[in-house]
């Protein structure tokens, strides 16, 4: 088996006990069954004049080689065009978006670096995988230093429309970076929509295939790899006799006794305010059936040094606060609102023990907590999962009760029903449920991308010349080909594109 790499902003420590969801449980799960090295920023931060040298771990199945950022580093291409533009940006915020050219220039000097330190230690059989947003330009860092392995990357985050994206500045630098990657993964349809649309309306690419793009004399394939979780290891750890007891103890502390759960980062793509908004609407429709009901709101924080999230987290402590004084009693809280990051075993019991899953972003690319909120229940007496139109995890879990987050009234009546909702029903929904979240795993999604990736240079070929013959076959069909300058040209452009992609699989 060839030797994977991980290349992503963060490599996640193994020895301690990883949050729920994101991209660390799904690399580490994924990691200890196959093995390679985990590429990437430790989260240390030290002087702008200080040397930087990786330093290699073994752990387990897995090296990881880390480095740390300068000051200078975190705050341009960390906190500036990382998430102060890119993460606006795909979530469909161009309201936040801030550019500057410092900014930009660090997003550079960072992943040229990333690069640089990389390449020298790459095989000559290595799959490379790159995740997500922070690191779009290293494919190319990677191509200039000589690296011709197959390499991928995986947008974790949504894919904006061509309308959206173009409004970034550095967009035509970053979407001609993407096509040096052989194979560029999304987690919907309409992600990978967007993004072939903006390679064809603006760059002049052509669809070759279903997945396949050609453009400027390169061949890429955009896929669909919805990312999942480990779905044993959750349910084993939800129903371990540690969890069981924390349920039935939850179950007895609980005021109300049956609980409405949301559990989030402390992000502005994730639809809190509004949240709360719609549980505070549910108690005016039903002050009386549902004061039996309360709201669990975890939000761990998260990029603390953006004004936009310390906006989001003063509103939330005022809304919570306006909530529990308009509502509350002597005997009960409505909403419980916890800033601090929960480790998974509790995550987990919480699941289990609550009635109602509130899964609600405003714009999300999957939310893991989706899937695991559906794998923690009890089969035989199953909570409700509630879910944003607007989460990739959506066009998988169409079982759930779909909503508009930004419609108060729809996602309370939401909330209603599935208070009300027969043990059949509930139990109906969580099978269908179930069955999808184990179907995409995160061991699946694993292996569909590297199968992918480690096939796609002779489907790309077999692709061009596919392409060649059917253009010829169209030609003759109109009676005649092409004549002179212009067939030589599409003869020529065809044998560049075999010629380029034979050459970068002898690499």
């Amino acid at each position: 088996m060839r030797r994977l790499v991980v290349v992503s902003n963060r490599v996640a420590d193994p020895s301690r006990g990883e949050a729920s969801g994101g991209l660390a449980v799904c690399i580490l799960d994924a990691l200890r069954r196959r093995g390679g090295m985990w590429f990437g920023w430790n989260g240390e931060i030290v002087a702008d004049d200080a040397e930087i040298v990786p330093a290699c771990v073994k752990h387990d199945n897995c090296t990881l080689m880390t480095m740390p950022l300068t000051e200078r580093d975190y705050r341009e291409y960390y906190l500036g065009f990382s998430n102060e533009v890119l993460w606006p940006v795909h979530h469909y915020r161009l309201d936040l978006a801030h550019f500057t050219l410092e900014a930009a220039e660090g997003y550079r000097r960072v992943n040229a670096r990333f690069a640089e330190k990389l390449s020298p230690i790459v095989n000559r059989n290595d799959l490379i995988w790159v995740h997500d947003y922070h690191l779009i330009p290293l494919g190319a860092g990677l191509r200039a230093r000589g690296v011709g392995n197959e390499i991928g990357f995986f947008f974790h985050i949504p894919f904006p429309p061509p309308e959206v994206l173009s409004a970034t500045p550095e967009h035509e630098w970053l979407m001609s970076s993407l096509l040096e990657y052989d194979l560029v993964g999304f987690q919907t349809m309409s992600d990978q929509a967007n993004f072939c649309r903006f390679v064809c309306d603006f760059m002049g690419g052509e669809m070759t295939g279903p997945d396949t793009l050609c453009v400027a004399g390169k061949c890429l394939r955009a896929s669909v790899f919805p990312v999942g979780i480990d779905v044993e290891s959750f349910v084993a750890t939800a129903q371990s006799a540690e969890a069981d007891e924390r349920v039935q103890r939850t179950r007895r502390q609980a005021e109300p006794g049956l609980s409405v759960i949301g559990v989030d980062r402390l992000d502005y793509s994730k639809g809190l305010p509004e949240k709360f908004r719609a549980f505070r609407r549910l108690l005016e429709m039903c002050p009386d059936k549902c004061k039996p009901a309360s709201l669990i709101q975890i939000a761990s924080p998260t990029r603390d040094d953006l004004q936009a999230y310390i906006d989001i987290r003063h509103e939330l402590e005022a809304l919570s606060g306006a909530i529990n004084g308009q509502f509350g009693d002597f005997d009960w809280t409505p909403v419980r609102y916890i800033h601090r990051a929960v480790e998974r075993d509790t995550l987990a019991a919480l699941y289990r023990a609550s009635r109602v899953g509130l899964v609600t972003p405003l714009r999300d690319g999957m939310n893991l907590v989706a899937k695991e909120y559906v794998a923690a229940q009890d089969d035989a007496d199953p909570g409700v999962l509630i879910l944003s139109r607007f989460a990739g995890a959506a066009d998988d879990l169409q079982e759930a009760l779909i909503v508009n987050p930004y419609d108060i009234d729809e996602v309370a009546h939401a909330m209603r029903r599935a208070i009300e909702m027969t043990r059949e029903e509930r139990i109906e929904r969580h099978q269908a449920l179930m069955g999808r979240v184990r179907q995409h795993s995160a061991c699946n999604w694993m292996r569909s991308f590297l199968r992918a990736l480690s096939s796609c240079r002779e489907q790309l070929v077999d692709n061009v010349g596919e392409r060649s013959v059917r253009r010829r076959d169209t030609e003759r069909r109109r009676g005649s080909l092409l004549p002179g300058t212009q067939a030589r040209q599409i003869s020529s452009e065809s044998s560049s594109l075999e010629k380029n992609l034979a050459a970068s699989r002898r690499a």
